[in-house]
C-alpha cells in the first residue's frame, strides 16, 4: 500500500523523470483532459448569439463622407411622403442625433414590394 501512495505522490509532485513510464502516463492524462474535457465540461465560453442589426438599421458610407441608413420597410408604416419621412427620422435620430433627411428611396424586390428604405441624411 505504501508503494501506491508513493506513486500517487510522485504524480502529484511531478517527480518522475522524462522518458519514464509514469511521466508518459502523466502527459497522456493531461492531453486527454485538454482535448476531451470540452465535451463533458461546460466552460461557458460560447459567444453570445446576437442579431447584427437588432433595430433593422444598417449604416454605411456613400463614399463622400456622408452616411446612408438602410432601414427595413417593416419598421415604417406605409403612407404619404411626410408620414414616411417622419417615421424614418424617428428611427434615425436616436442613433445619430439631430439630422435632417436629404433624400430617401425605397429598395424594391422582384415582386415590386418595398423591402427597405435607403436614407441620406445631413447633420443639423
Amino acid at each position: 500500500m505504501n508503494a501506491v501512495w508513493r506513486t500517487i505522490r510522485g504524480y502529484i509532485l511531478w517527480s518522475y523523470e522524462r522518458g519514464t513510464l509514469h511521466y508518459d502516463v502523466m502527459v497522456t492524462l493531461i492531453l486527454i483532459f485538454i482535448f476531451f474535457s470540452p465535451y463533458w465540461i461546460n466552460f461557458n465560453d460560447k459567444p453570445v448569439p446576437r442579431d447584427p442589426h437588432p433595430t433593422g438599421v444598417f449604416v454605411t458610407s456613400d463614399g463622400t463622407g456622408a452616411l446612408v441608413y438602410e432601414i427595413e420597410a417593416t419598421a415604417v408604416a406605409p403612407g404619404d411622403d411626410n408620414v414616411v419621412r417622419d417615421e424614418l427620422l424617428h428611427i434615425i435620430e436616436p442613433i445619430s442625433g439631430g439630422v435632417s433627411i436629404v433624400k430617401y428611396e425605397g429598395v424594391i424586390d422582384r415582386k415590386g414590394k418595398v423591402q427597405s428604405y435607403k436614407v441620406w441624411v445631413k447633420r443639423e
